[in-house]
């Protein structure tokens, strides 16, 4: 029998003691927050128990029924509902989505925006141990039925305005309406099945829940990335270890729940104990309401929720925030640094940015030091997290050089459902983006690798123009692409939305960026917009403006 390796064994063991190393610092996070602490014994054993039977996303919710039962979980327009209704509630729909034919594995498709019945069919499914298939709300017909036929969706939980989308799918356990803006009555509502469900503990699933979140989507169809329960306190305490959110807060969550930045918040949300408020739709005033009537303690966002929130007039603003606010909470695309020097400025420290990916999870995160010192970074790994960059042989550059970003971490998806992967190296994974890092260690975001254009031979990365251009007073949003060009290969055209009463010409436009960059980054197109196409995370759907001429002079609406 061949002996082992003493180097292979010291080096396992060194892997061993420093995952080790890193959960003890992670718990450590969340005992800090209040999310972790000592517990009466009877108690205690039956949290435990709790998030045995159902891991942690269902655990979550079981664990803060028994330690707060009648501390509001969340508020929407409509309604409160307190831990102990909400888990109360989810039992009964999961005893009743049983008894209709629910079993662990099965796909349940959930196309609810934000509120209550998000959370019930969401925590219901998983004590079933469901395949949980998170759908974007701006899908459109073509798309719902591309993705459930993919996904391999049983079961479809959504609301009454995408009736007309889903009419004739097809589905073994059918269709349930969640929000209701029509006809109350009938068995196929949330309400309807949470009546005739049993609302004690649901026996432990055949099979752990998996979450599958779906990609943005902004340039082809959506792909699915399923992931398992997290076996580590990694992903929460990763983020309270740079985040200081707090137990039994108020945080208003303006991030669809559907998107993997949302969807975390919601689950970290309420294992804090924190009382989410919600809204179906964003809208800035009444977010900014939200905030101060609530005197909430957290504020989760896009970049573009929160430039719309500072559009508000900087003074408003400054006199509706409250006291309470500790933390704004950014990610799900680029900040930039103008945004984040405006939001530095009206709110004081409190800004956060996330930089990740569904694929990849979360790799880097900015404190407001981090943002003080340098607006442009998206921050340090997070603990746990490798950050490598890396040329086109894949070798490792150094700070001040740019190439693609590589992302190594606990928490990363193993592959897209139709079997398909990122790029990888070894337990590194592409995140898609090209950057680089500074001397601090501190990550800066370039630009997609597969939006870079060359034009005339010279490499341009269409966010550097974008972000000079957010940047200039009489420019509210702007988003770069590349086009065909005979003569260059390629060329910049620049799509621009003008703040309210601002003047600003073409000609202007491309003077500016001239003054600021190097000419053949200067678009020889500019097309002004009444907004940019978005999804309802935010990110600019360039797809369509590829589509579009310069001619073009108004955008589809946006998706927020």
């Amino acid at each position: 029998m061949r002996e082992a390796d003493p180097r292979l064994l010291a080096s396992e063991a060194l892997k061993l003691a420093g995952r080790a190393g890193n959960e003890a610092l992670f718990a450590a996070a969340c005992v800090r927050s209040g999310m972790l602490g000592l517990e009466p014994p009877r108690r205690a054993a039956r949290i435990a128990e709790v998030l045995v039977r159902h891991g942690l996303i269902a655990g979550a919710l079981g664990a803060g029924a028994l330690r707060h039962p009648n501390r509001v979980a969340i508020r929407d327009e409509r309604r409160e509902l307190s831990y102990g209704e909400l888990e109360q509630r989810s039992n009964a729909l999961a005893t009743a989505l049983r008894r209709r034919g629910l079993r662990a594995g099965d796909g349940v498709a959930i196309l609810v925006r934000n509120h209550a019945g998000f959370l019930e069919a969401t925590f219901a499914a998983a004590k079933c141990g469901a395949r949980l298939v998170l759908f974007n709300t701006s899908f459109g017909g073509p798309q719902i039925r591309d993705v459930a036929a993919r996904e391999k969706i049983d079961l479809l939980v959504c609301d009454d305005e995408y009736a007309p989308l889903v009419k004739g799918l097809e589905l073994r356990l059918g269709r349930v309406r969640a929000w209701l803006d029509g006809e109350r009555d009938g068995d196929d509502t949330l309400e309807a099945l949470i009546a005739s469900g049993e609302p004690g503990p649901v026996p432990k699933p055949d099979r752990p829940p998996r979450v599958v979140i779906l990609t943005s989507g902004t340039t082809g169809t959506p792909k699915g990335a399923p992931r398992d329960e997290p076996r580590s306190l990694g992903l929460i305490g990763g983020m309270l270890s740079r985040v200081p959110l707090r137990a039994r807060e108020t945080t208003v969550l303006a991030v669809p729940m559907f998107h993997a930045f949302g969807f975390v918040n919601t689950v970290m949300g309420l294992a804090l104990g924190a009382t989410l408020v919600v809204r179906r739709r964003f809208d800035a005033e009444a977010t900014l309401a939200d905030l101060s009537e609530q005197r909430a303690s957290a504020l989760i966002v896009v970049p573009v929720m929160l430039q719309r929130i500072l559009d508000l007039g900087e003074d408003a603003v400054r006199a509706a925030a409250p006291a309470s606010l500790r933390v704004i909470f950014v990610s799900g695309s680029a900040l930039g640094a103008p945004l984040a020097t405006r939001t530095l400025s009206v709110f004081g420290p409190v800004l956060y940015n996330l930089y990740g990916s569904t694929e990849v999870a979360y790799a880097t995160i900015a404190t407001p030091r981090d943002l003080a010192a340098e607006p442009g970074t998206v921050g340090r790994a997070v603990r746990g997290v490798t950050v490598r960059i890396v040329d086109a042989e894949g070798r490792s550059l150094p700070p001040g050089e740019s190439g693609r970003i590589f992302v190594s971490s606990t928490v990363q998806f193993e592959s897209y459902t139709d079997g398909q992967s990122k790029e990888r190296i070894g337990a590194l994974m592409s995140s898609g983006d090209v950057g680089h890092l500074d001397s601090q260690g501190r990550l800066f975001v370039d630009g997609r690798d597969d939006e870079m254009i060359v034009s005339g031979g010279e490499n341009v990365f269409p966010a550097e123009v974008e972000e000079l251009l957010s940047g200039h007073g009489a420019i509210a949003e702007a988003a770069v692409i590349g086009v065909p060009d005979a003569e260059f290969g390629q060329r910049l055209r620049a799509f621009v939305v003008r703040r309210p009463g601002a003047a600003l010409t073409e000609d202007e436009v491309r003077a500016y960026v001239r003054d600021n960059l190097a000419r053949y980054k200067v678009p020889r197109e500019v097309v002004f917009l009444d907004e940019l196409p978005r999804n309802p995370t935010g990110k600019v759907l360039k797809r369509e403006l590829q589509a579009e001429g310069p001619e073009r002079r108004a955008a589809s609406p946006a998706g927020l």
